[in-house]
């Protein structure tokens, strides 16, 4: 080892300390944001603010990206959980319209959803084609069937007569003060943390990632588990679709396209809360509201929608920079 190499290599200790400040360095941003927007953003720290976090910026997004974990956790990635939000909200704003109850329509907007996994599975699981371009291609497909169906993607109004008392219920009430959809968000992130980090088919769907030809040797059901994977992932995609369209009480075409880039973002950002930089939905939640708070904090600060995209582009880079440099610097 050369001189150099002595003088800039850490010790034991120091490396130890590097590997903690890797993984928990998102949690500390996370912090840092809140305390920033603290100082400098008028009325950030509002119980009224902070509960519009939770609802408005985090509950929804974090539906799409605990969906989107499930895809990148077996070495894919869906970019069509866009699709499975609008199919989901146009079937639930439909079948209100026309005049069926609230129950219902959360289980045609369901199956709307799967049937966009159906189709995902079908082309990954059954045809072999990989995730990027066949959820790339679904993504298309069902923009298309959102024109089609709405006359070249007109918005779906609920009337104020139509309005099912059930409603506004779902999109704005609470249990024991907690918002309906953040409670959504809890469960989701429960059932798929136990499925993928207790259940043999995580096991399957991580080996899958890691290694999909040695997973596929060993005798795994390896499309028998990308098929589960990506219809699970759109029917909980779904569930922003049902939230979103109870929330404004109309369809709004390829609202979607909203979340899929920051759910993403997310994903890959709470991969750093990892050891092996694996997906998972404590780090994916972890993510969300980083992104949720840096949202809610340049938006009081008064920079509009574009500056917002920026500041949250670079807010991702230079979180996901630390960490990996300082995991390059550990080696």
């Amino acid at each position: 080892m050369s001189v150099l190499g002595v003088l800039v290599s850490p010790t034991r200790g120091e490396t130890a300390r590097l590997a903690r400040f890797s993984r928990f360095g998102l949690i500390l941003a996370v912090v840092v944001a809140f305390l920033f927007f603290t100082l400098l953003a008028p009325g950030f720290i509002q119980l009224s603010n902070l509960r519009g976090i939770l609802v408005n910026n985090f509950a929804l997004l974090a539906i799409a990206a605990i969906a989107t974990t499930l895809a990148v956790h077996s070495g894919g990635i869906d970019l069509s959980v866009a699709t499975a939000i609008d199919l989901a909200s146009l079937a639930f704003v439909s079948a209100i319209v026309l005049g069926a109850d609230v129950p219902f329509a959360i289980l045609a907007a369901l199956a709307a959803a799967a049937c966009s996994g159906l189709f995902n599975a079908l082309l990954i699981a059954g045809l072999g084609i990989p995730p990027f371009l066949a959820t790339l291609g679904t993504l298309f497909i069902g923009h298309s069937v959102q024109q089609l169906a709405t006359g070249g993607g007109n918005p779906v109004y609920i009337s104020f007569k139509s309005v099912p008392p059930a409603l506004p219920v779902l999109a704005r009430g609470s249990v024991v003060g907690v918002p309906i959809p953040v409670l959504a968000v809890l469960a989701m992130s429960l059932l798929v943390y136990l499925l993928l980090d207790r259940t043999r088919f995580g096991r399957r769907s991580a080996a899958i990632g890691v290694e999909p030809q040695l997973a596929h040797y060993s005798g795994l059901p390896v499309r028998a588990t990308l098929a589960t994977v990506y219809v699970l992932s759109a029917v909980i995609a779904g569930t922003a679709g049902i939230f979103l369209s109870a929330n404004v009480s109309a369809y709004m075409p390829f609202s979607g396209n909203a979340f899929l880039m920051n759910a993403i973002g997310a994903v890959y950002i709470g991969t750093t809360v990892s050891k092996a930089r694996a997906p998972s939905v404590p780090g994916t939640l972890a993510g969300v509201l980083f992104l949720a708070i840096i949202a809610n904090g340049l938006l009081l600060i008064g920079w509009d929608f574009y500056w917002q995209q920026l500041g949250s582009g670079i807010a991702i880079f230079l979180c996901l920079a630390l960490s990996y440099g300082v995991q390059r610097l550990r080696s």
